[in-house]
């Protein structure tokens, strides 16, 4: 993996991540609150896990604690930064968010090829950046569709993030085709 498709793995990650902010928009507050008894109880704390998992990973890759405490000071940090009583609308929520992405372009369009094979402490062993950058869009990704599944329960629609729809909407290096619709794949 490159730096080029670690930008377009962020790119991404920023546009699902605004297309489930967008769909959330149309929740009346008290639904945007509402515990719907997931992993995490409402669209807000879930997106709010989303931002607080992106802004934890952004810190630990610039700076990754030397110690056990400094890590354990880290997420600490996180819980009080990331407490979704913190952030109790969508408008703070996108405030808080458009900064972690604006801090996240900003590191990710400083890496180089060589950054990214470099090897980082992960709990007991070490991993390379690239990997741990990797497992954050996917975590990211994994509880984007839990709010997809809380949307239907509050019978909103929403919005498609596949990574497909971020080619085919011109996002990043998709050619149309001229392919009669019925000739195209059905995912």
């Amino acid at each position: 993996m490159t730096q080029q498709d670690i930008q377009i793995l962020f790119s991404y990650d920023r546009w699902a991540n605004n297309r489930t902010l967008l769909a959330a928009s149309a929740l009346s507050a008290e639904e945007f609150v509402r515990d719907l008894g997931g992993s995490y109880p409402s669209v807000r704390d879930t997106l709010v896990h989303i931002i607080g998992g992106e802004w934890i990973w952004l810190t630990y890759w610039k700076r990754p604690p030397a110690t056990p405490a400094a890590l354990a000071e880290l997420v600490a940090r996180r819980r009080v930064l990331f407490n979704p009583d913190v952030l109790p609308d969508l408008a703070t929520v996108q405030s808080t968010w458009t900064q972690v992405e604006k801090e996240q372009t900003e590191f990710v369009d400083g890496l180089t090829d060589e950054r990214l094979q470099q090897m980082l402490p992960f709990r007991t062993a070490h991993a390379k950046l690239m990997h741990l950058m990797l497992h954050m869009a996917n975590h990211s990704t994994y509880h984007r569709g839990q709010i997809a599944f809380m949307m239907r329960q509050l019978h909103a629609t929403p919005i498609a993030t596949d990574f497909h729809e971020f080619l085919v909407e011109g996002q990043h290096e998709a050619t149309p085709t001229k392919k009669h619709l019925s000739e195209q794949p059905p995912y």
